[in-house]
């Protein structure tokens, strides 16, 4: 992972956007689109064209289903791997869990047995996807609602498969904050026991919240306790990239997401001026 490039501040690309990314291109370093939206559709393809021309691209996917006791579909590893060289994208990148049983779409990220034996089998299915694409893979990890008993904590999963392969991290620092406040654990010992010097790039992203517990939406702006995070995670690491994400609950005023990806610049450009966060 050492020779991958610095790509900076990026916005997650949604049609809803499109029409303000192209107006503001000058202030986004680079941009991330979801890997379905563009596999098997023509039009689409076209348009990804046109934003590979102005924009470094990297797709990033919902569907592999890494996890799945099937191995990934070969038609849709044939297409992402076509989206990735078409792109000339410097990696892609999935998550950490499963959204299929059989021929079953699950409709969601599903959190996997967290064990030793499943983060290893993990780890070569990873490693073979990489291969098979032929670009470097990053694995998200996710959040998840319902948090059954297992051996390994999510830190202790993650670095798990990390030990057993050569693929990169894509840190949701959003999705960090919100497993620790609905699990009750303290995100900087998730940071400890993570291997950081896999982290490649970062998510940032808002979310809601109901009467219970902390919810993944990507519908806010970023909240200040995700930045303190991201701070955190830069004083120890280099990052090589940040996302904005924001997938419903658009503003009306395009700048209060280039005020994101600005501050997220920042953020990473602030490496040697940063403290690492006390404990209380």
């Amino acid at each position: 992972m050492a020779t991958l490039p610095t790509l900076g501040s990026g916005l997650g690309y949604r049609t809803e956007l499109a029409g303000d990314i192209d107006r503001h291109a000058d202030r986004i370093d680079w941009l991330e689109v979801t890997s379905e939206h563009f596999l098997f559709a023509p039009e689409a393809r076209e348009r990804l064209g046109d934003l590979a021309r102005r924009f470094m691209i990297v797709p990033h996917g919902v569907e592999l289903s890494i996890g799945s006791d099937r191995e990934p579909d070969a038609a849709y590893l044939d297409a992402l791997a076509r989206l990735v060289e078409d792109a000339d994208a410097p990696w892609f990148s999935d998550h950490l869990c499963f959204t299929r049983t059989d021929d079953v779409a699950l409709g969601l990220l599903a959190p996997l047995p967290r064990t030793r034996q499943v983060a290893r089998r993990l780890a070569g299915r990873a490693q073979w996807v990489q291969r098979t694409v032929g670009r470097p893979f990053l694995l998200e990890n996710i959040t998840y609602y319902v948090d059954l008993a297992t051996p390994l904590t999510e830190a202790e999963f993650i670095a798990e498969v990390m030990e057993h392969c050569d693929c990169g991290l894509l840190l949701d620092v959003a999705n960090l904050d919100i497993n620790a406040r609905n699990h009750g654990f303290d995100p900087l010992d998730f940071l400890d026991v993570l291997p950081l010097e896999r982290v490649v790039q970062v998510h940032l992203a808002g979310g809601g919240e109901d009467e219970e517990m902390a919810l993944d939406t990507h519908s806010a702006p970023v909240p200040s306790r995700v930045w303190d995070l991201l701070d955190e995670v830069v004083a120890r690491t280099p990052v090589r990239a940040s996302l904005i994400e924001r997938d419903t609950g658009f503003p009306d005023d395009f700048t209060e997401l280039l005020d994101e990806v600005d501050r997220a610049r920042t953020a990473l450009a602030a490496r040697d001026g940063l403290r690492v966060m006390g404990r209380v």
